[in-house]
């Protein structure tokens, strides 16, 4: 199979070299001639009109990495050429037009996925295999610590759930396999954060999920203190123990013991790529499709309304 790979600004240039060295490169998409100098001497196609690639180039998929404000001109042309995608997140900042984009994939039977790479992590995939053979019993409420300082330039207006807290939002559904139904929430910038109008720079979220379980999420790109990993520090209560993950490390505390878990093996240990290209080669839906990432992208959304409201909001998770 091969790719036409859209974007190569750092994100892109990363899925580049990754698309390069396994042989699926087919062409390369970026309106900043500039950035051609990235490929050295490689010699792949290099294209500053999408529609002139999609042409003239034969591929089986689409892989965007452009600004989230182009995700949904990039995905339409896409499909208009039938062309599975493999976009990355969010879907798109619109709410509204990432029902249409899934909507359309669904529609034209088309392969759509997003390249949700934090429930990919081994130790992630180790914590979801234990939680799903029951080892602290059912879960009842997690509880989600997320510190960095992440001051970046961006081309859009940094929402600390829009760049980051997205992941940690689909791993709450990823681990207990259950949809939210209700939020509230504040964002906020904190005494001392940057100055950028109209940031969100601080979270603070609790939820209700199926089943009754619970969720508060804390979360703040400009902590100073000590920083948690990416994907954040986790305490999962459950009816026979709990799960507490702090710096990778898996612990798990029943009947008063504690017992580290020091081995990961067992689980699936492949990346969103290998994913996308074994669900196209078994025909079948890709763990992260467009469908289901659109449930994900409802947390976001009800989260943003939650904090606008200043109110409980019910979620409403799509149907497609």
């Amino acid at each position: 199979m091969k790719a036409i790979l859209v974007g190569l600004g750092s994100a892109g240039f990363s899925w580049y070299k990754r698309l390069r060295d396994q042989g699926l490169l087919a062409a390369v998409v970026e309106v900043d001639l500039a950035m051609k100098e990235k490929m050295l001497d490689d010699p792949f196609p290099f294209y500053t009109s999408l529609e002139e690639a999609l042409q003239n180039e034969k591929a089986d998929f689409l892989v965007n990495v452009t600004s989230p404000m182009r995700h949904t001109a990039v995905n339409h042309a896409a499909f208009d050429h039938k062309l599975a995608v493999l976009c990355e997140k969010p879907i798109s900042f619109d709410y509204e037009e990432s029902i249409e984009i899934v909507a359309r994939a669904d529609r034209d039977k088309l392969p759509f996925m997003i390249a949700e790479n934090y429930r990919r992590m081994p130790y992630i995939r180790k914590m979801k295999q234990l939680l799903d053979e029951g080892v602290i019993g059912r879960i009842s409420s997690m509880d989600i610590q997320f510190y960095r300082y992440h001051h970046v330039q961006r081309r859009y207006t940094v929402s600390i759930l829009d760049d980051i807290g997205v992941h940690h939002l689909d791993m709450i559904r990823y681990f207990t396999g259950r949809e939210g139904t209700s939020v509230q929430s504040k964002l906020y910038n904190p005494i001392g954060a940057w100055q950028e109008e109209g940031a969100l720079i601080n979270a603070y979220a609790f939820f209700e999920l199926e089943g009754g379980i619970t969720a508060s999420y804390n979360a703040s790109i400009s902590a100073r203190g000590t920083e948690t990993p990416w994907s954040g520090n986790w305490r999962i209560e459950g009816t026979e123990g709990a799960m507490e993950v702090v710096d990778k490390e898996i612990r798990l505390i029943r009947d008063g013991k504690v017992e580290v878990i020091d081995d990961i093996s067992g689980v699936d240990e492949t990346d969103t790529l290998a994913e996308f290209l074994t669900s196209l080669r078994e025909g079948r839906e890709a763990e992260t499709s467009g469908r289901d990432y659109l449930k994900t992208q409802a947390l976001v959304h009800y989260t943003k309304l939650a904090n606008e409201s200043r109110r409980t909001m019910s979620i409403e998770v799509p149907t497609i």
